[in-house]
């Protein structure tokens, strides 16, 4: 019995985990693909050096991260609503 209860669990976290990491890096592809129409020319000196690419993908995963953040809260706190009842 214990052991099905450990196992439940652990596939649980494992699916969990999952999720996480596909709704992050959606989330940070997202933020690249949008900010590919941002004028980074406007505040960077030169954005195509490798500088302000790096600035760029810095940008896009820092972004991401916190959309990922807020939909990952999100699910989790949808899943707990059913335990109101």
């Amino acid at each position: 019995m214990n052991q099905d209860i450990s196992s439940a669990v652990d596939s649980a976290v494992g699916v969990s985990g999952l999720i996480s990491i596909t709704v992050s890096l959606l989330c940070i592809a997202l933020a690249w693909w949008a900010l590919q129409t941002l004028k980074l020319d406007l505040v960077i000196r030169n954005p195509k050096s490798p500088q302000g690419r790096l600035l760029h993908v810095l940008l896009a995963v820092v972004l991401g991260r916190f959309v990922a953040e807020f939909l990952n809260d999100y699910l989790i706190w949808s899943q707990m609503i059913r335990y109101i009842f």
